[in-house]
């Protein structure tokens, strides 16, 4: 008894007893838990189950707060636009067809005719339906000081691919070449053919006119003498009115 401390509690024999059990820790608890539902929990264990049912409250507010603080998705999505009534329907504009750049169509109202001779600018002039030869000639850059316009029928229409030459005082009209042949035309692709000195030849060339026709134009010319201008062909037998208009542009007189 000297050997014991003065003052310490005394040993409880069941807690000496539980000290010494030896069984298994499963039995131990399950007995424990048993003990809690028939006797209800140790102080310990009822402030622990009341500490943690506050974790769990203070978690679900929490996550609570946390979900309302975020917007819900269908915020975000844009307004639909609602159509109005009034307005017309859209109608879908169709692709114009390509044109193709290979083909290329003049307009209708132009024509294109060479001045040549004794202009500023001799060449290929373009221009419109309706011109006379006056218009070729300026658009040629006009006549040089010493051209022949009296040799000209300034106010003759012109017509697509025509050739008007503009001669020199004194000047005869060279020969071309044609087309067809490659070689000298003579007067009848010249330009408008002399009728005080062509042959039969050159006058069966002109619209209109046959062998027949230019002999008597020849005979005509022998007879009465040069013609003073492109309308005394009046006066030759067979040529009416129609006919003389259809040569004015291919004839002159020198």
């Amino acid at each position: 008894m000297s050997g014991m401390h003065q003052g310490a509690p005394p040993i409880d024999p069941l807690d000496a007893l539980r000290a010494a059990d030896h069984r298994p820790a499963h039995e131990v608890w399950r007995e424990r838990i048993r003990g809690w539902f028939t006797n209800g929990p140790p102080e310990a264990a009822r402030r622990g189950a009341v500490s943690l049912g506050l974790v769990v409250v203070a978690l679900a507010i929490g996550w609570r707060l946390f979900a309302a603080s975020e917007p819900p998705i269908e915020d975000s999505l844009p307004l639909a636009q609602v159509a109005s009534t009034d307005a017309p329907p859209v109608v879908p504009q169709m692709d114009a067809p390509a044109e193709n750049p290979t083909v290329a169509v003049a307009p209708p109202d132009t024509l294109v005719v060479h001045v040549a001779g004794s202009v500023l600018r001799p060449g290929l002039v373009t221009g419109r339906v309706g011109w006379r030869v006056d218009d070729a000639v300026n658009a040629a850059g006009g006549p040089v000081g010493t051209a022949d316009l009296d040799r000209l029928n300034l106010a003759s229409p012109i017509a697509d691919g025509q050739r008007i030459f503009v001669p020199l005082v004194g000047e005869n009209e060279p020969n071309v070449l044609t087309p067809e042949s490659g070689v000298s035309g003579g007067e009848d692709s010249a330009g408008p053919i002399n009728l005080n000195t062509a042959d039969g030849s050159a006058l069966e060339s002109l619209p209109g006119i046959g062998p027949a026709t230019a002999a008597t134009i020849i005979a005509h010319r022998e007879e009465h003498g040069a013609f003073g201008d492109v309308d005394a062909l009046v006066a030759v037998r067979g040529i009416g009115p129609a006919t003389l208009e259809a040569l004015r542009d291919h004839v002159t007189v020198g």
